[in-house]
């Protein structure tokens, strides 16, 4: 039973390359979405797809444990992986994402209050934090930060002229002239 599952493991590995491009990565459904709905049939293909969630650079540590327990276990252990175990171990590697952020001294108020709030709720609410929330949050600290520099007494007029321009600018145009655009002008 052993040089079956290896030979499996192998199988998958091997093809894992090919599959991942050849088929919709399992990496993008969103957590809480069973994989067990996307019609795997047989113990193979759930081998297959666990082996390209492990091939899958964004996966977390917490995915790549569970994953290799499921591929390392019986065909339960890799249906109940894919149906749920896979949402949950994801939701573990977002909320570990969240409090390295909010254990940064960088992170602003906006940021932190988002990241608490995100962490407070459900497995949805912290990868909607971690795809777009925080981007958000930091744009609205970097709002803050550019209004400070405006409100310092007898800034350049090139100085002023940026900093509105960056002010009304994208979350991007922010980020950039707090980080490096003031220094330039």
């Amino acid at each position: 039973m052993n040089t079956v599952r290896a030979g499996l493991a192998l199988a998958a590995a091997a093809l894992a390359p090919a599959l991942l491009v050849a088929t919709p990565a399992f990496a993008a459904t969103p957590p809480g979405t069973p994989l067990a709905s996307k019609a795997v049939a047989s113990d193979a293909d759930n081998a297959a797809a666990i082996a390209r969630i492990l091939a899958n650079p964004a996966s977390g540590k917490a995915v790549k444990r569970e994953a290799n327990k499921a591929l390392n276990g019986t065909p339960a252990n890799r249906t109940a992986f894919l149906a749920t175990g896979y949402a949950k171990a994801q939701d573990e590697d977002n909320s570990v994402a969240i409090f390295r952020i909010l254990a940064d001294p960088a992170s602003g108020k906006a940021v932190k209050r988002e990241a608490n709030k995100a962490l407070n709720g459900t497995p949805a609410n912290r990868t909607a934090f971690l795809k777009t929330g925080r981007r958000l949050a930091q744009a609205e600290d970097d709002r803050v930060a550019v209004a400070r520099i405006l409100a310092r007494p007898g800034i350049s007029d090139a100085l002023r002229a940026a900093a509105n321009k960056a002010i009304d600018g994208t979350p991007e145009e922010l980020r950039y002239f707090i980080t490096i655009g003031q220094y330039q002008v």
